[in-house]
């Protein structure tokens, strides 16, 4: 045998091993990406949760900052301030709805009030029901205030 043909053989080795190599390396690269894929994606579908989650948080500060602003406006109309010492604070002077101002903060949100009276003993209370609802989109949040007063 001559060195010549020892050294081809060993190179037609070297050729045929690489080819082989050659295939598994593109299987690992295909796995690689979609490894990197399914990353991509569950990133994405966190973000999103995050996102939704922080609006409906916006929203329901919203809707709470809404219906303790009817409150207030309902405990306003129950007991104004230029009102005569001798006038008796009754639930037919409290409107069923308050109209919040038109400021960013506000805007998209409807308030219902109501006022229930009742007595204990001498003293005659009042119980004010605010309920906001504030909605954009898809996104729907109300949150519920109740306040007791006693005239």
């Amino acid at each position: 045998m001559s060195p010549n043909l020892f050294s081809l053989s060993r190179s037609a080795y070297r050729q045929c091993a690489a080819h082989r190599q050659g295939g598994s390396a593109l299987i690992i690269g295909i796995f690689v990406i979609t490894v990197m894929f399914l990353l991509a994606a569950a990133l994405i579908n966190i973000v999103e949760d995050a996102d939704t989650g922080l609006t409906q948080e916006v929203w329901g500060t919203r809707a709470l900052a809404a219906a303790n602003s009817g409150a207030d406006a309902a405990l306003a109309q129950l007991f104004p301030l230029n009102a005569p010492a001798n006038v008796t604070a009754t639930c037919t002077s409290v409107a069923n709805a308050w109209t919040p101002p038109n400021v960013v903060g506000f805007h998209a949100c409807s308030v219902s009030l109501s006022c229930t009276s009742y007595a204990v003993g001498t003293v005659t209370q009042f119980r004010i029901n605010s309920k906001a609802i504030c909605e954009s989109g898809d996104t729907r949040v109300s949150r519920q205030v109740e306040v007791e007063a006693r005239g």
